[in-house]
C-alpha cells in the first residue's frame, strides 16, 4: 500500500492511497473500510489498470515535422502526387514510399479471446491494442489493430483481402478454431505478404523452443520423445505439425473425449472436426485409447493446451525418468506446477509468475521484424522452425538449467535472434536454384 499527498491546505488534506487487490471482492471490501473512517470523504475511485487502458494504449505518429509551407508543400499537395504516379506505375514502391513496409494488422474477430471465449470485436479492442504495443516495443513493428464484426468467413476473408494493400503482413488474433484454419489458408492464397495466426503458430514455436532446450538439458533426441499432447484446437495442430517437422515421431493427441485416432467413432462417423481429423490422421498410429491420464504412462512430454485438473500431479508417475511438463492452460495449468515438480525434471508453463513462461512474444515480434526487413511474402515452415532454433538459442549453454530453457520475455537479445533467423531463411528461399545460377553467371561472363 502507498499513501501520497495530493493537496493540503487549512482544515483539509487530498490523499491519494493505492491499494493491490488480489480480487474484486477485495477490492469492495477496501471500498467500505475507508468510507467507514469518520472525517473522510471517498472523492473518486480508479483502477491503474483500467487507466492503463484510457484511451487506449496506442497512437500514431510523425516521421517528419510539419512547419512551414515547404514541409507542406513535400508531405502533401502538390509534391505528394509524383510519389503517387510512382507507385501508379509501379506498386512495389508502396514498400518504399508508404507505411506498408513496417505495418501490420492485426485482426480478430473476438470469438476466442484469451481465457474469455466469444466475447464480440469491441471488448477484444483491448487486447488487439496489446498485441500491437507488443510488436512496437519489441520489434519496432508498427501495427494497427483491426477488429471486424462478421463471424462470417467469406466475409473476414474478403475484409481483409480490401485492407491488404495498407499492411506488409497480416496477424490474425483470437479467432476461434475450425474457422481460423480456413481464414488463413485462403488469406495465404490470395495475399502476396506474410499472413500469420499467432495463435497457432507462435504457440507452436516458442513451445519447440522450450523443448530443444528441454533436450539440450537432458541429452536427448526429438526422434526419440514420446509426446502427450491435450487440446486438440488450433494451437494443438500447430504444435504438433512443427514437432513433426523437428523430428518428434511420436504424439498421441487428446480432447475431451480422449485419445484421438483414425479408429474413434466420431472419425469414423464423419463427425469429428477437420483439426482433429488431422490429428487422428497424423498422430497415434498405434491408437492408443482413454483418458489423458490413463494414457501418460511412458511418456517423456506432457503438452497442456486445454484447461486445469486435466490431470492430476500423481498421474505423472508413470512418465519416464527426467520428463518435462509444458502445462500451459492460462491463468490455471492443466496441473500446478509445485504439484508436478517432484515427479518431472523440467516444466513450463504459460504464467509470468512461475521459471519457463511459455509465450508467444517470444516469437510474433521477431517473425514479422525478419520477414518485413526482406519483404517475404510468406512465412514458411522452414522459417517458424528457425524461429523457434534462434529463441533456443539465445540461452548459452552456461545459463541452461531445469528453471532456464526459455529467455524472458524481457531479454531484448530474443526478437533481434528471431528476425535475423527468419530473414536468413527468407533470402535463402529466394536465392536461385544451383543450375539456374550457373547459367546466369556464364550468361553474364559473355
Amino acid at each position: 500500500m502507498a499513501v501520497d499527498t495530493v493537496e493540503a491546505g487549512g482544515d483539509r488534506t487530498v490523499r491519494q492511497v493505492t491499494v493491490e487487490c488480489s480480487s474484486v471482492e477485495h477490492r469492495g471490501h477496501v471500498i467500505s473500510a475507508v468510507q467507514l473512517v469518520r472525517g473522510v470523504q471517498l472523492l473518486e475511485i480508479t483502477d491503474r489498470t483500467f487507466e492503463v487502458h484510457r484511451r487506449g494504449k496506442i497512437h500514431t505518429g510523425l516521421n517528419m515535422p510539419v512547419k512551414t509551407r515547404d514541409d507542406l508543400s513535400m508531405a502533401y499537395t502538390p509534391g505528394v502526387a509524383r510519389v503517387c504516379t510512382a507507385i501508379a506505375d509501379n506498386r512495389q514502391k508502396a514498400f518504399k514510399y508508404t507505411i506498408k513496409a513496417n505495418t501490420v494488422a492485426v485482426v480478430s474477430d473476438g470469438t476466442a479471446v484469451l481465457g474469455l471465449g466469444d466475447i464480440g470485436p469491441e471488448a477484444a479492442m483491448s487486447v488487439v491494442e496489446g498485441k500491437a504495443m507488443l510488436f512496437k516495443e519489441f520489434a519496432d513493428v508498427d501495427a494497427f489493430p483491426i477488429c471486424v464484426s462478421t463471424k462470417d468467413v467469406d466475409e473476414i476473408v474478403e475484409t481483409v483481402v480490401r485492407i491488404a494493400p495498407t499492411f506488409g503482413g497480416i496477424n490474425l488474433e483470437d479467432i476461434s478454431s475450425p474457422r481460423c484454419f480456413e481464414i488463413e489458408q485462403r488469406l495465404q492464397e490470395a495475399l502476396d505478404i506474410p499472413v500469420f495466426h499467432d495463435d497457432q503458430h507462435g504457440t507452436a514455436i516458442v513451445t519447440l523452443a522450450a523443448l530443444i532446450n528441454a533436450c539440450r538439458l537432458t541429452a536427448r533426441r526429438m526422434e526419440d520423445l514420446e509426446v502427450l499432447m491435450v487440446g486438440a484446437g488450433a494451437a494443438g495442430v500447430a504444435v504438433a505439425k512443427i514437432l513433426m517437422d523437428a523430428g518428434v515421431t511420436s504424439i498421441v493427441a487428446c480432447d475431451r473425449f480422449g485419445a484421438i485416432h483414425a479408429g474413434r467413432e466420431d472419425y469414423e462417423a464423419g463427425s469429428m472436426n477437420a483439426p482433429k481429423r488431422w490429428l487422428a490422421e497424423h498422430t497415434n498410429p498405434g491408437r492408443r485409447e482413454g483418458s489423458p491420464r490413463s494414457v501418460t504412462e511412458g511418456t517423456d512430454l506432457f503438452i497442456g493446451l486445454s484447461g486445469p485438473g486435466i490431470i492430476d500431479a500423481a498421474d505423472l508417475q508413470r512418465m519416464n525418468p527426467d520428463a518435462f511438463v509444458f502445462a500451459m492452460a492460462n491463468p490455471n495449468p492443466e496441473v500446478h506446477p509445485d504439484e508436478a515438480a517432484p515427479y518431472v525434471r523440467v516444466i513450463a508453463t504459460g504464467r509470468s509468475d512461475f521459471p519457463n513462461q511459455i509465450n508467444n512474444v517470444l516469437a510474433f515480434p521477431g517473425v514479422f521484424r525478419g520477414a518485413l526487413d526482406v519483404r517475404a511474402p510468406a512465412i514458411t515452415e522452414e522459417m517458424k522452425l528457425a524461429a523457434a532454433r534462434g529463441i533456443a538459442g539465445v540461452v548459452h549453454d552456461d545459463e541452461l538449467d531445469e528453471e532456464y530453457i526459455i529467455p524472458s520475455v524481457f531479454n531484448r537479445d530474443v526478437s533481434k535472434a528471431v528476425a535475423r533467423a527468419v530473414s536468413e531463411v527468407a533470402e535463402r528461399s529466394d536465392e536461385p536454384e544451383p543450375e539456374q545460377a550457373t547459367v546466369e553467371r556464364a550468361a553474364v561472363g559473355r
